[in-house]
């Protein structure tokens, strides 16, 4: 990432023609861009052009880009198939006095490379820890500091960057800021810059080659390639248009979290109690079982009378994170257990069960995972009275479902792919289709969890009533796998932002069954729960577990028809008799203007509650004008719109899948 006068250092695969016309000094180009929003803004109608180049596994992930205008509005959105590991999009832009937004949401699989006109004013704004770019040794970046502020410049050593050198322009003052290495993801060095009463235009150099981490805290988090083009941003307000309308869609889903394979305190009550999970997620040790088969009785029967938890889903998997088990003597062993410790509970439930965790991420192929599948679901159907206590099988419980696994051969390693053929092969055997969405950490990438629901149910197909043949479960979910965890998503209001959205679109054609936030509490090497660790007897709910406690005082049983002309905006409306609600969210920091039709108002007496970046809810007011419900809804806030319908919804039947 660089100015036009190192244009020789552009990434491998750009055309010639292309380097000629950026020699000629008529363009700019930002290069190597893995996560990050580009703001554009122009006097004059002109273009952005963007370029992508494989960087890791491209041929086995889909990606979207999208452009939004300086109202938020989507005007350009492009699918990248994982067929495209190369290719090149082109959007017209129109002169103006606000920015387009260009989103590249990580994690990528691509290298993006943005050229735009020369006059337009481009400034980025880079992701907080995951790297943000691929760049080369020397290149420079400008920023500025408003007067009065303490800004904090940070970076994060991925393997590339080394280092951040910061001088001020107006005295050649330098701030030097080594990248070390650290042994957890979320740990980053960072530098404070002096206060000064003046506006301070700083000059960063990046010191190594490849991937880079590097943003500013206490101030604007903008970069350009010149000072000239820093300026204030202006987010004008947007507007949301939405039409109820009275047919039901589906159901909603049951929203649960990962619950531990302890019994917890009694002190973990209350905040299990202020979650009401409606469905859980566990997982089942074999060898601990195989050793003594009453091992897990106790915080399963716990879980289900104590917290009413009667939907759940059981990964078979070994101490010591042992994931790729076979048809041997101690995964039989606790496989039984198992299976005779569901029976004791009572048959009160469903209890699905996956013979793997993410199979296709820890089997070294499909055939090896296909002999574990075919043993275990035999044992499990050679005994009816299992299914009389409500077992069910479950596969394959995937790491990721339409876009391949973080591991090399991803291509080959598609969850859907598993699915499709355990599905051909043995379909009669399985009840419900499973799998894990991980790294769509960006907010307007949301809409993704849709699309994976959709391509499920078009997998098993639909019944005459429109639903779908097998059941779906979204079982486990969060921005990031593993420990790769950014403290700016996870610890804050962001991560109540976008679980919302994820189960907003998730759950908006009313197809889903289950939908899992893992983890409950934080662990100290994954500190990515609902719920905060204090010590042993202390706990508290985070952000986004207090997200979840709005969200379920609002969670009503069918999915309505909703239109929604916003993309800064989520939606879904629900209904449970003559209950209806609206739950929504703003992901943008701009204001948003709502207007609802198909509410009969003033007929009705609607309650508008906001939950925003203080997690805290709070009445709000709304006006009710021709029968249309009006209300201006902040930035970074959630929203509930709850009523009592004079009749109840009419069911409507679908034949085909999306």
């Amino acid at each position: 990432m660089g100015p036009v006068r190192r244009w020789w250092k552009v990434a491998a695969g750009l055309c010639l023609w292309s380097l000629a016309f950026f020699a000629q000094g008529a363009a700019m180009q930002w290069t190597g861009i893995r996560d990050g929003s580009l703001y554009l803004q122009t006097d004059r109608p002109n273009y952005v052009t963007v370029r992508w180049v494989p960087a890791w596994q491209a041929d086995a992930n889909a990606e979207h880009l999208y452009l939004l205008n300086g109202q938020g509005q989507l005007v350009g959105e492009r699918l990248i198939k994982a067929t495209q590991e190369r290719g090149e999009q082109q959007w017209p832009l129109l002169p103006g006095a606000t920015s387009y937004r260009l989103e590249i949401p990580g994690y990528s699989f691509r290298r993006y490379n943005i050229e735009h006109d020369a006059r337009t004013r481009a400034m980025f704004a880079p992701a907080k820890v995951h790297f943000s770019a691929e760049t080369h040794d020397g290149d420079e970046l400008y920023f500025k500091v408003a007067p009065g502020e303490q800004a904090v410049l940070a970076g994060k050593f991925h393997g590339g960057v080394r280092s951040l050198q910061a001088r001020r322009v107006a005295d050649g003052k330098q701030v030097q800021l080594n990248l070390k290495p650290y042994p957890a993801y979320w740990q980053f060095d960072q530098v404070a810059l002096p206060v000064a009463n003046v506006e301070q235009t700083w000059r960063l150099q990046l010191q190594g080659n490849g991937k880079a981490a590097f943003w500013l805290d206490g101030t604007a988090n903008l970069f350009a390639q010149t000072a000239e083009h820093l300026q204030p941003l202006r987010q004008d307000p947007g507007q949301a248009h939405l039409r109820l309308y009275g047919d039901v869609l589906g159901t909603t889903p049951k929203l649960g979290i990962s619950l531990p394979y302890v019994i917890p305190p009694p002190s973990a009550y209350p905040v299990i109690d202020a979650l009401k999970p409606q469905a859980a997620t566990y997982y089942s040790f074999v060898d601990v079982t195989a050793a003594k088969p009453d091992h897990e009785d106790g915080f399963r029967r716990l879980y289900q009378d104590r917290f009413g938890i009667t939907r759940d889903i059981t990964l078979l998997a070994g101490s010591a994170r042992k994931a790729d088990l076979r048809a041997d003597r101690v995964s039989n062993s606790g496989l039984q257990a198992w299976l005779q410790s569901t029976r004791a509970l009572g048959g009160k439930g469903i209890h699905y069960l996956s013979f793997a965790d993410e199979p296709n991420l820890n089997y070294p192929d499909f055939a090896s995972f296909q002999q574990v599948f075919e043993s275990m679901a035999g044992q499990v159907r050679a005994l009816p009275a299992n299914a009389r206590a409500g077992v069910r099988i479950a596969i394959p419980a995937s790491s990721r479902f339409t876009n391949g696994p973080l591991a090399e051969n991803a291509a080959d390693r598609r969850g859907i792919d598993w699915a499709r053929r355990l599905l051909a092969e043995s379909g009669d055997q399985i009840d419900a289709l499973a799998w894990h969405e991980w790294m769509i950490r960006d907010l307007l990438a949301t809409r993704v969890y849709r699309n994976s629901v959709r391509q499920a149910a078009e997998l098993v197909g639909l019944d005459s009533n429109g639903r779908p043949r097998k059941a779906l479960l979204l079982d486990q979910t969060n921005m990031s796998s593993g420990s790769s965890l950014s403290p700016y998503d996870q610890e804050t209001h962001y991560a109540a932002l976008w679980w919302t959205s994820v189960v907003i679109n998730a759950s908006a054609d009313g197809w889903l069954d289950m939908l899992n936030w893992f983890q409950s509490a934080d662990e100290p090497e994954y500190p990515k729960g609902m719920v905060r660790v204090l010590d042993s007897q202390r706990f508290e709910l985070k952000p986004v577990g207090l997200a979840q406690q709005f969200i379920h005082q609002h969670w009503l049983d069918q999915v309505l028809r909703l239109d929604n002309d916003a993309f800064e905006v989520d939606v879904l409306a629900m209904a449970t008799d003559a209950r209806r609600s609206l739950l929504g969210v703003n992901k943008s920091t701009r204001p948003q203007q709502v207007n609802l039709d198909g509410v009969p108002c003033p007929q009705v007496k609607a309650e508008l509650m906001y939950f925003g970046p203080d997690n805290h809810s709070r009445s709000a007011p709304f006006n009710c004008e021709a029968g249309q419900i009006r209300f201006l809804l902040p930035g970074e806030t959630l929203f509930a719109l709850s009523w009592t319908a004079p009749s109840s919804p009419q069911p409507a039947t679908r034949q085909e899948a999306p």
